[in-house]
């Protein structure tokens, strides 16, 4: 007779199995997209290899800020101070592995190990990361709302299809019933666990400060890094656009659980930029030098790095 554990494990595994085909499947798409638009995307390549050296620095600048900005905010989310080069490099450890595994996986099980060294709770530590990620979250939302006026007409509402009351209600109905099963009592308590720890971080200036400044910076960094891509290879769309299509399909892509947002973010901002007016050469550039910059060349030193902080036993 099959155990409840055997059964949960069961049950785990053939998840897994299900959101590895469904990021293998957007992998795919990712792939037959860029070997159908080869010529676009080879163009693109040989335009940032002879792009504008300054404009490279100042997005690479701002590409080694993120870290130190997901740093303030991640110390804004708890009360003990955390020190502080460890700090920083946890976060560039993290963004390697949230390259790795799906969903932001890989940076919050790298960020809850790191707290739970440094003597948080798992429970305070797990509350902790929502609180950072509730305000990056909303930071985003106040980002596009700003950006939005100074470029009517580049965001369209999508069409609302006539089914589309029938699947909120729906989803409402499953929540309510989580709510009311055996899990209910214990999402209510998380619930209220990150809840606490927000009125929390109000309470005290300092921690305010560095939870919203922090992501403020993280998401406007990020952005920068692809104005000044860019720049550098002269997209002809104005800075603040970039911005906005950068945000808005940030925001889209996360939707899909792909790691880092792999395949999903690329197809989808050069699609937006392509929409918006630039040529699909320099749109593949734009987004191949903001993937250059904020993926594979942090990405072997920033595994390195997580290496050690495991083996010195500080995640």
């Amino acid at each position: 007779m099959t155990s409840p554990a055997q059964l949960a494990v069961a049950v785990g595994r053939r998840r897994a199995y299900w959101h590895s085909a469904f990021c293998l499947a957007v992998l795919v798409c990712a792939v037959y997209l860029a070997l159908r638009h080869w010529p676009a995307v080879h163009t693109g390549v040989v335009r940032l290899a002879v792009a504008d050296q300054g404009w490279l620095l100042v997005a690479a600048t701002a590409a080694v800020a993120t870290w130190m900005s997901s740093a303030l905010a991640q110390q804004g989310a708890v009360a003990r101070r955390l020190p502080g080069t460890r700090l920083v490099a946890a976060q560039f450890a993290a963004s390697a592995a949230n390259h790795l595994l799906p969903a932001g996986v890989g940076a919050g099980a790298v960020n809850l190990r790191f707290l739970m060294r440094c003597g948080l709770p798992a429970g305070r530590s797990a509350s902790a990361l929502a609180v950072k990620a509730t305000a990056g979250a909303l930071t985003r939302c106040m980002l596009i709302a700003a950006l939005a006026p100074a470029c009517p007409g580049l965001l369209r509402v999508p069409h609302v299809p006539p089914a589309a009351p029938v699947v909120v209600l729906a989803a409402a109905a499953m929540v309510a019933v989580v709510l009311n099963s055996r899990l209910g009592p214990r999402c209510r308590q998380a619930v209220t666990a990150v809840l606490a720890d927000i009125r929390a971080v109000h309470t005290s200036p300092p921690r305010t400060a560095a939870l919203w400044g922090g992501s403020l910076a993280f998401a406007a960094l990020h952005s920068l890094v692809l104005i000044a891509v860019a720049q550098a290879v002269e997209l002809p769309l104005p800075p603040a656009e970039v911005a906005l299509l950068y945000l808005a399909a940030s925001s889209a892509a996360a939707l899909l659980p792909t790691p880092g947002g792999l395949g999903s973010l690329d197809a989808v901002l050069a699609l937006a930029l392509t929409a918006s007016g630039a040529p699909a050469a320099l749109a593949a550039s734009a987004v191949l030098g903001y993937r250059l910059l904020t993926v594979w060349l942090p990405l072997v030193p920033g595994l390195l790095v997580l290496g050690v902080l495991v083996r010195r036993k500080a995640v």
